[in-house]
C-alpha cells in the first residue's frame, strides 16, 4: 500500500511538472533577450542528417531538431523561423552576429566560449571511413604519421580531432556533406564524420568501408548566445523543457517518427 501511494505521488508530481512547463509564462525581459525580434529564429544544421534534412515534397526542413524547435515555440507562444545552414560552424557564426536566437549543435568547449548549452537531448557517434584497399583496420591505426584525415570544417569532430590527433594531418572539407565525395575523389587517407552519414555514404560509394566502433560520442544540445542579457535564465528555462521532452518520450518518439537509427536519447535528466 505504501509503495503504491509513493508511485501515485511520483506520477502526480511528474504530471504537475510537465504541465507547469507547458503553461508557465516567460518573464518579459527574458523573452525580449531570448527572441528580440518577436520571432524565434532557429539555426538548422543540414550537415547532420541525424537531426535535420529537407523534405523532398515540401522542400522544408524536417527532423528531430525541427520538432523540438516547434515545440519550444509553442510553449513560449512565439512563431518559429527555421533558418537552414550547411554546417554547424555556420550556425555558430550566425549566433555571434546576432541573427540567430537558438541553434542545435554538438557540445564542445571551444564553442562553449560563446554559447550556453542545455543538457544533451540525443547522442550520436563519430566514425572513420576508409577505402576497401586501405591497410587500416582499426581506429587505433588512424593517428599515424603520413595519414591524412578529412573532416567537415567547423564540425564537432573537426574540433575534437584538432585537440586529439597528434601524428596524422587534418584536411578540412567545406562542409560535412562533401567529406566523403572529396575523400573518394582522392583527398586524404581517412574520412571522419557522423556514423549514420558515413554508413549512407558507404552504400553510395562502392570501394569504401567503415572502421569498427567509434572515435567519439557526440552530445547534441541547444545552444544560445552568451552575449544576450538574461542568457543564464533563458538556458535554465530551455534546459527544463529539454529534460521534460526526454522524460515524456517526445524526443524518443521524434526519433522513431524520423526513422533515426544508431542514435539514442541522452540519459541526463538534469
Amino acid at each position: 500500500m505504501k509503495n503504491t501511494l509513493s508511485i501515485c505521488l511520483l506520477l502526480i508530481s511528474q504530471l504537475a511538472h510537465s504541465q507547469s512547463l507547458n503553461t508557465a509564462p516567460l518573464d518579459k525581459i527574458m523573452l525580449q533577450s531570448f527572441a528580440p525580434t518577436g520571432t524565434l529564429r532557429v539555426g538548422i544544421n543540414l550537415g547532420n542528417p541525424v537531426l535535420a534534412g529537407i523534405d523532398p515534397v515540401s522542400q522544408k526542413p524536417k527532423g528531430v531538431s525541427i520538432d523540438i524547435a516547434n515545440e519550444i515555440g509553442k510553449r513560449i507562444g512565439l512563431p518559429v523561423q527555421l533558418i537552414p545552414f550547411q554546417s554547424a560552424g555556420a550556425t555558430v557564426d550566425a549566433t555571434q552576429s546576432g541573427s540567430i536566437d537558438l541553434i542545435f549543435v554538438a557540445i564542445d568547449p571551444v564553442r562553449g566560449e560563446g554559447l550556453s548549452y542545455t543538457p544533451p537531448y540525443i547522442q550520436i557517434e563519430g566514425a572513420y571511413l576508409v577505402k576497401t584497399s586501405s591497410l587500416i583496420k582499426s581506429n587505433d591505426e588512424v593517428d599515424v604519421v603520413g595519414n591524412e584525415i578529412i573532416v567537415g570544417k567547423g564540425s564537432a569532430y573537426d574540433l575534437f580531432l584538432t585537440r586529439e590527433i597528434k601524428h596524422a594531418t587534418l584536411l578540412r572539407a567545406p562542409n560535412s556533406q562533401s567529406v566523403v565525395s572529396d575523400f573518394m575523389g582522392g583527398q586524404g587517407t581517412v574520412a571522419a564524420g557522423v556514423k549514420q552519414q558515413l554508413e549512407s555514404d558507404a552504400v553510395r560509394y562502392p570501394g569504401s568501408r567503415i572502421l569498427p566502433g567509434r572515435f567519439m560520442v557526440i552530445n547534441q544540445a541547444i545552444g544560445i548566445p552568451k552575449a544576450r542579457p538574461e542568457y543564464e535564465k533563458t538556458n535554465a528555462y530551455l534546459s527544463a523543457i529539454i529534460t521534460d521532452l526526454k522524460r515524456s518520450g517526445f524526443v524518443a518518439n521524434a526519433m522513431k517518427h524520423h526513422d533515426i537509427q544508431g542514435a539514442k536519447v541522452a540519459n541526463e535528466y538534469r
